[in-house]
Formats: structure tokens, C-alpha cells, sequence
């Protein structure tokens, strides 16, 4: 097992930090993706003459994706490859082995997007409504082509088919849940750009009330596909694992409450476009564009909340557990230990009272700390630090049946023990004396705990067995 050095971001947990990234730069793709096909509309619309204020929309609404997309979108996606590798280098690292040729057409394609937007910014009030058209239409194709590739890596984690098997790509890429993803993303990207242009209406100078609502009827149009939306995120649910389908539909309280978020604000979109806009034939002022948007956000966050703790316990299905520990791993860290041959020490080692607890802190470190904070959000003195003795022993060796979303141990009785005096330690506010555990009886115990829990997922029989137990 390699060992990456780790950045820790004190009490705010890992996979906080790159979701709350991830969520902004998602919407924000989803705008550029969007607003290319919405572009492409008002150009055929200003080109035939059937609607007068398109070009006007069109230039202003344009500005807007290149200061949000180019520039914004440019950073957050910057970022989140920095985070990505700083939080889960493993995990990236396969990915980029596993797909590097696929990794370079969607850059490609993404330079072709930039390059297409940037000339027609540059060019498009000397150009023909043909040649717009055409740089329009090659940013678009660009633009949802860079989606695809992306739909598909991001998909094969939770969904790899039998890459784990063959390390086919196509296999790999080509996976059960690449296709409803992307349709479902390509329908968001749709709505989400329809919403940011009713907040650009509202923005742009010297229209009327009618000519406002006129263009944003106009841009409706693009929420009417949200309809399908039902159909590919059925689509979705049946062809996930049946373990990771259970934890959205109520085995996990939180990933089933962004669930109801993402369903819950998409819902409100839907309505009230069917309701005010295509029946009550509306029009949407600034501050309801505005709050609209911020549903979407919502809708974004709940879906990409769900589609990242769907693939627990693995960050790529039966290739790497959250922790980024390979399953066939698990057997021989058992026999060696967590971190028997982690290279890199502890910063401010000589704060820990004795060794037991330093090599708690380095195990917390391999195998805790990409899900967990010490004592901020999800912290194990939070969710641990209640429990007696034995309960943490007992918990930690049997992990996958304590939460069945969470990986197998990968170390042995002497690291279940350094990591619960750790936690104790911790939850007794860091003293700076604290007793070394090392009771055989203990040990042989804790051992027996692990035999019983094995170096597999738990089952659904397993899970059983131990809520009587």
C-alpha cells in the first residue's frame, strides 16, 4: 500500500471541503454546458427574425458565461484538482492511469470550447449570423462533448463494470450508470442556464416590463425538458448497486435527507415554470430569478451530495475503499499493521504522551481522516468518544458491521487499540499524561473481533447477526 502525504484542514472535514468545491464548479459547468445549447436557440431565433431582442439577450447573456464559466469555472476547476490530490491521491491516480487518452480528448475538447468562445467574443458584432452560428454551435459541441467525457470517469467510480476484472476502458467507461447520468446532467444543464438567463433578463438596461417577460418565455422553453427528469433519475437508482441504492432510500439518514433536497428543489423549479410561467403565463422578477437560481444550487448540492456517498465504502468500486486502501490490501495490513510502513511523521509528535497514541494519531491519519475530523464535522470524539472501552475496541475491529458504509479494518489488534486509546485520549481533552494499554487478554480479543468481522464488506446476513448479537 503506498502512503501519500496528507493536507488536514483542522475541523472541517476532507470531503467537505472538495464537495463544497465540487458543487460550485458542477453548477457552474452546467451554466457554460447550457448556455451553449441556449445560445444556439437565440441565434436561430435572431437569424429568422422571431424574436427581435434575441441578439441584445445574446450578447449580454454570453459576457456573463465568460466571466462565470472561463474565469470562475477555470479556478474551481483548478481547485479541485489541487484538493482531489491533496485529499485522495490514490484515487486520482487511477483514474488518471485508467483513462489518461480519455483524460486528453476531454481537455482537447475543453480548448475547443475556450478557443470557440473566445472568438466569437471577440469577433461576433462583425460577424455574419451563419459564421455566429457556426462558432455557437462548435462552443456547444465542445462544451457537452467535455461533459461526456467527464460524465463517464466520474460514473465508472461508483459503476466500473468489469474494469476491476479486465481494466478494460471502454468496459470501465462505458459503465451501467454513464448513460442516465449523463442525460440527467444534460437536462440540469439545460434548467440551469434557462435560470441564470431569467436573472441576465432582469439585468440588462432599458427594457420593458413585456419585453422581459416576452424573452423569458422565450428562455422557458429550456425548462420545459426538466419533465424527463423523473425518468433518468429512475433510470439511475435501478441500475446502482443494490448496498449503494439502499443507503440513499433510508439506510443513511443524511444521504436520504440531500436526496429529498435535490428531488425537493427540483420539484419547486418544475412547478412553478409549469404553473406560473407555461400556464399563469408569468413573468419572473429579479429577486425570483435570483432565489430560483439558488434552488437550483440546492438541487445541485443534494444530487452531487448523493452521487459522491452512493459509492461508500469505496471511492471506486471494488477497486479502492473511501480510505483509498485496495480490498486485496485489507489481508496483508492485517498481518503488518496500518502503518507500519508510513514514511512520514507526525507534526508535533513530541505533543502526544506516549507512543501508543502516536501511533493512534498516524492510523486516525491512513485510515480515518479522509472521512473524519478529530473533533470537528463527522469527529470521532463526537461520534465515539461516549463509547466505553470495549465499545471502541469492538467497534473499530468491526467497522463494516458497525456501519455497514464504511470499509473493512485494514490493521490489526495492536492498531484497533492505539486508535481507540487515541480517541480516548482526545475525548479526555489531550492530557498530558495518559496510561499505555498493551493487556494481551485485550488484544486476543480485539483479534477475535477482527477474525469474526473478515476483510470483506459486510453482507446483509452479517449485518443481522450482529444487530442480535
Amino acid at each position: 500500500m503506498p502512503f501519500y502525504p496528507v493536507q488536514e484542514y483542522g475541523p472541517l472535514m476532507k470531503g467537505m471541503l472538495i464537495g463544497g468545491l465540487g458543487i460550485v464548479h458542477v453548477f457552474t459547468a452546467q451554466f457554460a454546458i447550457g448556455g451553449g445549447l441556449l445560445m444556439i436557440y437565440f441565434q436561430w431565433l435572431a437569424k429568422t427574425g422571431r424574436e427581435p431582442l434575441a441578439r441584445r439577450f445574446l450578447e449580454g447573456f454570453f459576457k456573463s458565461i465568460v466571466l462565470l464559466s472561463f474565469v470562475f469555472g477555470a479556478l474551481t476547476g483548478v481547485a479541485m484538482w489541487f484538493t482531489s490530490i491533496q485529499v485522495g491521491a490514490r484515487t486520482i491516480g487511477v483514474m488518471i492511469d485508467a483513462f489518461h487518452w480519455l483524460w486528453a480528448t476531454e481537455w482537447l475538447f475543453f480548448a475547443v470550447e475556450v478557443i470557440a468562445g473566445y472568438a466569437f467574443y471577440r469577433t461576433m458584432h462583425r460577424l455574419s449570423d451563419g459564421a455566429r452560428m457556426t462558432l455557437l454551435i462548435a462552443y456547444a459541441v465542445a462544451a457537452w462533448m467535455s461533459l461526456f467525457w467527464i460524465n463517464g470517469i466520474l460514473s465508472f467510480q461508483l459503476t466500473p463494470g468489469s474494469w476491476p476484472e479486465d481494466a478494460s476502458v471502454f468496459s470501465g467507461f462505458f459503465n451501467a450508470s454513464m448513460w442516465p447520468a449523463l442525460f440527467f446532467r444534460t437536462l440540469t444543464s439545460m434548467a440551469t442556464a434557462a435560470l441564470v438567463a431569467c436573472v441576465v433578463i432582469n439585468l440588462i438596461p432599458d427594457l420593458s416590463r413585456e419585453e422581459k417577460r416576452r424573452l423569458i418565455h422565450r428562455t422557458a422553453h429550456f425548462l420545459a425538458p426538466m419533465l424527463l427528469m423523473p425518468l433518468f433519475g429512475a433510470w439511475f437508482l435501478g441500475v446502482m448497486p443494490p448496498d449503494s441504492r439502499s443507503w440513499i432510500l433510508g439506510g443513511s439518514t443524511v444521504m436520504t435527507l440531500f436526496l429529498g433536497i435535490a428531488i425537493g428543489s427540483s420539484l419547486l423549479i418544475g412547478s412553478y415554470a409549469a404553473l406560473g410561467l407555461f400556464k399563469g403565463k408569468l413573468t419572473i422578477n429579479t429577486a425570483t430569478a435570483a432565489l430560483l437560481c439558488a434552488l437550483g444550487l440546492g438541487a445541485t448540492a443534494g444530487a452531487e451530495f448523493v452521487r459522491e456517498g452512493a459509492r461508500k465504502p469505496f471511492t471506486i468500486r471494488k477497486a479502492l475503499y473511501s480510505n483509498s486502501i485496495a480490498p486485496d490490501e485489507v489481508i496483508a495490513l492485517r498481518g503488518s499493521g496500518a502503518v507500519a510502513n508510513d514514511p512520514w511523521p507526525l507534526r508535533d509528535a513530541a505533543s502526544y504522551p506516549n507512543d501508543q497514541v502516536r501511533h493512534g494519531r498516524k492510523v486516525y491519519r491512513a485510515l480515518c481522516s479522509v472521512c473524519h475530523t478529530e473533533a470537528g464535522a463527522n469527529g470521532l470524539t463526537h461520534l465515539a468518544g461516549t463509547w466505553s472501552p470495549d465499545q471502541r475496541r469492538m467497534n473499530f475491529a468491526k467497522l463494516q458491521m458497525t456501519k455497514p458504509f464504511m470499509p473493512p479494518f485494514a490493521g490489526n489488534a495492536e492498531d484497533v487499540e492505539a486508535l481507540a486509546q487515541y480517541v480516548a485520549w482526545l475525548s479526555a481533552n489531550r492530557p498530558k499524561k495518559w496510561p499505555v494499554r498493551q493487556n494481551p487478554e485485550e488484544l486476543r480479543r480485539i483479534q477475535g473481533w477482527l477474525d469474526e468481522a473478515g476483510v470483506l464488506p459486510a453482507t446483509d446476513e452479517q449485518r443481522i447477526a450482529a444487530g442480535r448479537n
